[in-house]
């Protein structure tokens, strides 16, 4: 006779055994990722990785519940459209866009596909959402900072520099975002006393003879707006900025490890990170154009004491005390 719980046993393997059997896989999701950085880039490298870090803490694991395929854009306007032409292609479940010019390129392709960007400084004036509470179409993400930020840049510059009349704004002519930040920046100069020109970044000679020309003239700074393709010239803008003894905000903190001189930018890793929360939303089944577009909360300053005393400032104790990060 067989023992009862010998009997139990085999019932529950053998109700348990068409489960195992018809048991699906996870289902794999595909992410297309369009960076407006270069591909060997290290700021846009930690970005990804911060962007890839904050999905696997969500339970997406490359691999096995998501596929991501990776485009760099080197914030082109020709690349952008390029390979927002070939992520589309793929028909991924979504993407993520880094910048102003990758997110306008992916519209022009397809207004269904959703989308969250990080580092966009103005989603409304370009266009890409109706509004930041409700964005209504089919991207929503983060805002890099507002053209309020651009003043402040100004007001640093003139705080670290104060002899400083003309500045030279460093932009990308080509991103609505440039035009934006020089335009909030010329509203500024009456109340402290300068003058600007824009200084745009289509290839490095045209930065060296533009630099060259500013610093011709005496009390010449520099404001290095927080744009891709500065980013892509960072070395070159610093060093013709030491070269021709120009003091210089950056909208990057990587500048200044760099060797700038000081910046004022928000947590861009931290923003890649939280963009995995709106991908691993949007997954699951919210839309877009109900997700509210978030606005930085924190801002970070940094200064180089090093590259301060190369161009004979003293950095004031009352700027020094804000200052989150000192490289001496």
């Amino acid at each position: 006779m067989m023992k009862r719980r010998h009997f139990i046993t085999l019932l529950g393997g053998a109700a348990a055994w068409p489960l195992t059997a018809n048991a699906q896989p996870e289902r794999l999701r595909r992410i297309g990722v369009l960076m407006n950085r270069a591909a060997d880039n290290p700021e846009g490298q930690d970005r990804l990785a911060a962007f890839n870090q904050g999905l696997q803490e969500l339970g997406w694991g490359v691999g096995r519940n998501v596929l991501i395929d990776t485009r760099w854009s080197e914030d082109n306007a020709d690349r952008s459209a390029k390979y927002a032409a070939e992520l589309v292609t793929l028909a991924p479940d979504m993407i993520l866009a880094s910048g102003t010019l990758a997110v306008t390129a992916l519209q022009h392709i397809n207004r269904t596909l959703p989308i969250v960007f990080a580092a966009v400084a103005d989603p409304v004036g370009a266009g890409l959402v109706d509004s930041l509470a409700r964005p209504g179409g089919n991207a929503t993400g983060f805002m890099s900072y507002e053209y309020s930020l651009a003043t402040k840049w100004l007001e640093l510059l003139k705080e670290i520099a104060p002899s400083v009349t003309r500045v030279g704004v460093i932009r990308n002519a080509a991103n609505p975002a440039g035009i934006a930040a020089f335009s909030a920046i010329q509203n500024a100069v009456r109340s402290l006393g300068v003058e600007v020109s824009p200084i745009n970044v289509r290839d490095p000679h045209e930065i060296e003879r533009s630099v060259a020309a500013l610093a011709r003239s005496p009390n010449g700074g520099l404001i290095v707006t927080q744009t891709a393709s500065a980013t892509l010239y960072r070395d070159l803008i610093i060093a013709v900025a030491a070269r021709q003894k120009l003091p210089a905000v950056h909208g990057n903190r990587y500048d200044v490890t760099a060797g700038g001189l000081i910046s004022y930018a928000n947590d861009m890793l931290d923003q890649f990170r939280q963009a995995a929360a709106y991908v691993d939303r949007i997954l699951k089944g919210a839309k877009p154009a109900e997700m509210p577009v978030q606005a930085p909360t924190k801002y970070q300053l940094m200064i180089n004491l090093k590259t301060a005393k190369a161009l004979g400032l003293t950095v004031p104790d009352t700027l020094l005390a804000r200052a989150d990060g000192v490289i001496e």
